[in-house]
Parts: structure tokens; C-alpha cells; sequence
């Protein structure tokens, strides 16, 4: 009986560990066991994109800004400009 019980349980595991290894965690664990001298990279790296990617955003409002600005031009000149037909009025021959 307690044969049959061992057969039974390692029937049983077998497809809740293929389950397991083919997800994400399982792929991520495999990665880290292939290769366990791959270590993050370094924070002063980390520091100095977060700079520049820090620099890019405010480039990126000081672009939006004048954008901004642009559009606010544009609507007070379509706003202000006479009404006036869109075609000059057609002349008889």
C-alpha cells in the first residue's frame, strides 16, 4: 500500500513541477542557476542614467511649455482675426 501511495504521489507531482518550471518563476530560477556570476549592475551606472533620463524629462517640459505656448498664440489669432469670407466675392464678366 504505501508503494502504491509513493507511485501515486510521484504521479501526481510530475505535472505540478512541469507547471511550476515552465512559468515565469521557473524560467527566472533556471536563468539565475545557469548563470549566478551575472550581478546587477552597479549603482553609480544606475545613478547616472536616472541623470540623464532626469535631464531628458526636463527637456522634454521645456518642449511641452513651448508647445503650449504655440497653441495659446494660435487660438488668440483665430479668436482675434475678422470675420471675412473664406473666397473673395466673384467678379461678373
Amino acid at each position: 500500500m504505501v508503494l502504491l501511495g509513493l507511485i501515486l504521489l510521484v504521479a501526481m507531482m510530475l505535472p505540478i513541477l512541469s507547471i511550476v518550471l515552465d512559468s515565469p518563476f521557473g524560467r527566472a530560477l533556471a536563468r539565475r542557476v545557469e548563470s549566478p556570476e551575472a550581478a546587477p549592475p552597479p549603482v553609480a551606472d544606475l545613478a547616472k542614467r536616472v541623470e540623464l533620463l532626469e535631464s531628458e524629462i526636463d527637456d522634454l517640459t521645456r518642449a511641452v511649455e513651448g508647445l503650449r505656448e504655440d497653441n495659446a498664440f494660435l487660438q488668440r489669432l483665430i479668436e482675434d482675426a475678422p470675420a471675412r469670407p473664406a473666397l473673395p466675392p466673384r467678379s461678373s464678366p
